[in-house]
């Protein structure tokens, strides 16, 4: 009740919840992607699965702050100074934690999953995949829900990591992640099929996990790169691709209304 009553925490309440929505927008696009590769009745499910089993992981690292933050203790130092940056100091750091070697590991991942992923949308036939009917690489239930629960551990780390730097209070936290992740179960049909009816938005959305892994592995080695200017750049190429859509469209709805046959375009 005290906290009902305290503007500070609603202020923080309030920040937490818009900046985990934007850290959940990753989480969100991979599952999108993995769902999509899915047959059409077992998408849906896999988008729920992943985004309960991201709520769960969430309030289960909630419950184990002492075991969250201890995540961010070295654990060994590889005796090295490494090279200088331009103020004198190491350019990275050389003792890892547990968080260090788990974002490492996450955006290895991340970064080995959308690269593969570039390949089968640029040359699908080459890459020896099980393909599907319409001749898409297929991808089982199983599979994907195990490369969902990967990445929502490390997405979940870094989320929960996030909340304790900026709050004390964990019924705040804990508000703010449900909130959050009932934010994503709205957002994850219409996102899905928004990339599936636009093609050309699959490279873009792989693009920017390339770049989120490699932001994760620059973080593990202690290279912090502002969230904002990573979200930045990745507004304004939503911006320049909606545009293009916008203009597919209309020229689609011009050629359209003069009877002339519309121009393929399936974005590969």
């Amino acid at each position: 009740m005290m906290l009902l009553s305290d503007p500070a925490a609603w202020a923080a309440l309030i920040t937490l919840i818009v900046l985990e929505v934007v850290l959940g927008i990753d989480n969100l696009i991979f599952i999108s992607i993995l769902s999509n590769k899915l047959p059409e009745h077992q998408r849906q499910k896999a988008r729920r699965i992943g985004i309960a089993l991201a709520l769960i992981m969430r309030l289960a690292l909630l419950s184990m702050i002492a075991f969250i933050i201890s995540l961010t203790t070295p654990v060994f130092d590889l005796g090295w100074q490494g090279p200088l940056n331009e103020y004198g100091q190491p350019a990275f750091e050389t003792s890892f934690s547990w968080r260090d070697l788990i974002l490492i590991a996450g955006g290895l991942f991340l970064v080995w999953k959308a690269t593969k992923e570039v390949h089968h949308t640029m040359d699908v036939e080459q890459t020896g995949e099980t393909l599907d009917k319409k001749g898409k690489v297929a991808l089982s239930f199983g599979s994907a829900i195990f490369q969902i629960i990967l990445l929502d551990m490390v997405f979940s780390i870094d989320s929960i990591l996030t909340a304790v730097g900026m709050t004390d209070h964990v019924p705040i936290m804990m508000t703010a992640v449900i909130i959050t992740v009932i934010v994503m179960l709205v957002a994850a049909d219409p996102l899905a099929n928004f990339i599936k009816d636009n093609p050309t938005v699959v490279m873009l959305a792989l693009g920017f996990l390339l770049m989120i892994g490699a932001v994760l592995i620059a973080d593990g080695f202690g290279v912090h790169v502002p969230k904002g200017y990573i979200y930045a750049a990745m507004a304004f190429s939503a911006l320049v691709e909606g545009l293009n859509i916008f203009s597919r469209r209309s020229r689609a709805r011009k050629m359209a209304a003069r009877g002339e046959a519309p121009v393929v375009n399936d974005g590969h």
